[in-house]
């Protein structure tokens, strides 16, 4: 799915090209950074592992992205929403390359996908935060998140398991009954 570049302060978000799958793969895939990601780090990443992140790039139900300075196009993450119900719902994710924490990115980023999704039309936004991942779950507070469940399952791959925030964030504004 493509969409056109989101426009943040500092950050461009746009759309993730098939060059930019050795990027995502060394987010993903290191253990640091994919700490609280769903699936296991891969050890060897082969050919087959390499065209499936490609492909990403052509997928029909989620958008992935690349977060990249304004000024230099440098790439320093990923992240990407899947809108369903007619566009009404969106379900964000972010990961933030590790040399680049602790700058307000994630929060960016992630503002940046819910302007996008109100802008479209959106009544909410929906974001699974693990439990355990405090700076996550500050960003996704920030932007006026609001954890309305849990999810508990086990880390593709391996026997950790994990629990997981569901957050939302209503547009909607409900008028009160006469």
């Amino acid at each position: 799915m493509r969409v056109e570049t989101i426009t943040t302060e500092r950050l461009y978000l746009r759309g993730f090209q098939k060059e930019d799958a050795l990027f995502a793969i060394g987010i993903w895939n290191d253990p640091e950074m994919g700490e609280y990601l769903p699936d296991e780090a891969m050890v060897e990443i082969d050919e087959a592992y390499l065209k499936e992140i490609e492909e990403l790039a052509e997928d029909e139900v989620c958008c992935y992205m690349i977060a990249e300075f304004k000024d230099t196009h440098e790439r320093i993450g990923t992240c990407s929403f899947i809108p369903s119900e007619g566009g009404k719902i969106y379900d964000i994710a972010y990961c933030v390359h590790k040399n680049y924490w602790g700058n307000g990115y994630a929060t960016e980023m992630a503002g940046g996908m819910v302007n996008y999704a109100k802008e479209h039309g959106a009544c909410k936004v929906t974001v699974r935060v693990n439990k355990d991942n405090a700076a996550s779950n500050a960003v996704v507070k920030k932007v006026g998140f609001k954890v309305i469940g849990e999810k508990y399952y086990k880390k593709r791959g391996t026997e950790l398991e994990f629990t997981d925030y569901l957050y939302e964030l209503n547009f909607r504004i409900d008028k009160p009954a006469n």
